[in-house]
């Protein structure tokens, strides 16, 4: 059985890092404020920081990063129990590389977990996460599933709409989600109805521009904050749709289809 969670306290709404720097040492001169209900898309070819950035929100840094970084919950400084809680902690993370050791099936698994945060209807629950995972996952799976049978795809679609459905974490950080299977817009819109502060690192223009906003790195260090523009609303539609006609003609290859 799962370990319930620390009773939370009022979850934050907003986080803020200062103080950092880059790989030379010179100050960072971005102020970083994060958001309930915002994604903020992190931009940069690899060794530039996002990871950085990822790592230091996730252990809620005090200065005792190699960035210099300081997190601030809703204005104030992260008590110990926070930074250190095994259980109830305020930062989920989804990686490119998930797999479990866990040997059970799907849905007894997050029959398990919804048991263990007391959610109303543990099976009713368990039963949406399953469902809002296939929705997800390129190749659906049954109830019976092995955990340890699933592929990529299939473990990061279940995990995402764990995340997304059941998990009481607060603060979202997705690294590079693009790469995990999945339908990908359809993971961040589930996503974003979590009401969570939601940062990913991503190499991917549709992704980039569904953010609201994009941390472009440099050597460690944030360099630009972009907002989203009207005439970026355009071409992230005319982007989709791109990735729409790619999508049909995957699937039509994928089974013997001819493309006229």
């Amino acid at each position: 059985m799962l370990l319930p969670d620390a009773p939370a306290a009022t979850s934050p709404r907003e986080l803020s890092l200062s103080g950092g720097h880059d790989k030379s040492g010179a100050a960072e001169k971005a102020a970083l404020v994060f958001r309930v209900g915002e994604i903020t898309a992190l931009l940069g070819p690899t060794g530039s920081g996002k990871s950085r950035l990822l790592s230091d929100i996730e252990s809620l840094a005090d200065g005792d990063t190699p960035s210099r970084r300081r997190l601030a919950i809703d204005g104030r400084a992260p008590s110990d129990d926070e930074r250190f809680a095994l259980q109830g902690r305020l930062v989920a993370q989804i990686t490119q590389n998930m797999n479990f050791v866990l040997d059970m099936g799907v849905l007894d698994f997050l029959t398990a977990h919804a048991e263990s945060r007391a959610v109303p209807d543990a099976g009713a629950a368990a039963r949406r996460v399953f469902d809002a995972a296939n929705e997800l996952a390129g190749e659906p799976f049954v109830a019976q599933s092995q955990l340890t049978q699933l592929s990529g795809g299939q473990s990061r679609a279940l995990m995402i709409a764990d995340t997304a459905l059941l998990s009481t974490s607060p603060v979202l950080l997705i690294d590079e989600i693009e790469n995990a299977g999945v339908d990908k817009r359809q993971a961040l819109a589930l996503l974003l109805k979590s009401e969570k502060i939601i940062v990913m690192a991503t190499h991917d223009p549709v992704l980039a521009l569904s953010a609201h906003r994009r941390l472009v790195f440099e050597n460690g260090a944030v360099r630009h904050i972009l907002n989203r523009s009207e005439a970026e609303n355009a071409a992230l539609a005319r982007l989709a749709g791109m990735e729409d006609e790619l999508a049909r003609v995957r699937a039509a290859l994928r089974v013997g289809g001819t493309i006229e």
